[in-house]
């Protein structure tokens, strides 16, 4: 194997230009200074609101529930890719702040149903008047087929993930574990 191709930081031919992962490298180049303006922009928001960028998604999240729709903790960190554990511990600071309100699940009392209170929403109502016209600037260039193309990847891509991250740890492991010569 050539020194070029033990370089290669992809081996699926679909992610290869050629022989050549450039087109990959420079994919992920615009995907992580993309994905860094993303998170200034909620540090921002968060910060805005007085609230700590995880705190600031899990408001969000909870803020978009309805009450056909029943939302609790499980529900969240689902759909925020979060663990339970963490976003309890959250979800608790929020409400202490009088911003979520925990109501038991009327028919499993192990869990809760979350909402928004009134200040809660007050201040979702505040921020979304600075969240319009920085999130129409940071995506302006999509077209709506272009964001739809983009929301279903981004969606494939976030599944994925996670067992993605299992299989470095499983390899960093390996290595680890290994007797080197």
């Amino acid at each position: 194997m050539s020194t070029e191709n033990r370089r290669l930081t992809v081996a699926k031919p679909d992610l290869l230009d050629g022989e050549s992962d450039l087109r990959f490298r420079d994919l992920l180049y615009d995907f992580f200074a993309f994905g860094s303006r993303l998170e200034e922009a909620r540090s921002r928001f968060a910060t805005y609101i007085g609230l700590t960028p995880p705190q600031y998604l899990i408001l969000i999240a909870i803020g978009r529930g309805t009450p056909e729709h029943e939302l609790g903790v499980a529900q969240v960190a689902d759909r925020l890719h979060l663990s339970g554990a963490f976003v309890t511990i959250e979800v608790n600071k929020l409400v202490k702040s009088g911003l979520v309100e925990k109501r038991p699940h009327p028919s499993d009392k192990r869990r809760v149903n979350l909402s928004v209170t009134p200040l809660g929403s007050e201040m979702l109502e505040r921020l979304a008047a600075l969240q319009r016209p920085v999130n129409d600037a940071l995506f302006a260039s999509l077209d709506r087929a272009d964001f739809a193309a983009l929301s279903g990847i981004m969606q494939r891509l976030a599944r994925g993930a996670k067992q993605a991250i299992h299989l470095a740890d499983h390899i960093i492991a390996s290595e680890t574990a290994a007797p080197r010569d």
